[in-house]
């Protein structure tokens, strides 16, 4: 058995992700008067995506059961210790990690989120799972938050949040990130600059498209 799969934290997965298809009912209803065009632009804009990510605000942006599973097993396999999140939203991706932080013996996970409420969503649920000592959570906007008081070594990186700032993101930590440090960044042909910047092996990075809508990547050093 693991933490995973266990109580108190698998239960509340189930019920969280059971909830999750309601929660993307409703979503699309609040941005249905949004054009696909409209959403793409906002989403890859760095000075307009907070008038599409306030429509956001009290949904669950939560990654898929798979993700979920996926994010797990790489901290696992890979001895993560220490772990940084762009984008907590409810905090399912940071129960996954923080489960593989247990399971690995401890460590630390930062996780940054701009949305007050999703944090404290977020927070309840890392106390109900028993992983909220693992888990830092900075309130505010990421590219200040995660700019101090980092790691001296991460072994492990989540980009979930604005896809727009995933390079900048990237840029705050690269400087920590340990030879072998895997990036796995959601959503990201969503951010085109940062796929150009991971897939170019001169900027140290070995990358490649990897399950569903998932960038992974490695710090080559």
């Amino acid at each position: 058995m693991t933490t995973l799969t266990q109580a108190p934290l698998a239960p509340l997965l189930d019920r969280l992700f059971a909830e999750a298809p309601q929660t993307w009912s409703t979503l699309s209803a609040a941005i249905g008067d949004i054009s696909e065009e409209e959403r793409e632009r906002l989403m890859r804009s760095k000075t307009d995506y907070l008038d599409f990510y306030s429509r956001l605000k009290d949904f669950a942006l939560a990654v898929s059961r798979e993700t979920g599973a996926l994010l797990y097993m790489l901290a696992r396999n890979s001895a993560a210790r220490t772990i940084v999140e762009f984008g907590t939203s409810f905090g399912l991706s940071t129960l996954h990690l923080a489960a593989a932080l247990r399971d690995n013996g401890g460590g630390r996970l930062i996780t940054s989120e701009f949305e007050p409420s999703k944090v404290l969503r977020a927070r309840e649920h890392l106390l109900a799972g028993g992983l909220a000592d693992l888990v830092e959570i900075r309130v505010g906007d990421a590219l200040q938050t995660l700019a101090v008081d980092l790691p001296e070594s991460i072994d492990l990186v989540l980009l979930d949040g604005a896809k727009a700032l995933y390079p900048e993101i990237l840029g705050l930590l690269q400087g920590r990130l340990r030879p072998g440090a895997l990036i796995i960044a959601d959503n990201a042909d969503h951010s085109p600059d940062y796929l150009a910047r991971v897939r170019n092996r001169a900027e140290g990075y070995l990358s490649t498209p990897f399950a569903e809508d998932v960038e992974l990547s490695m710090w080559l050093g």
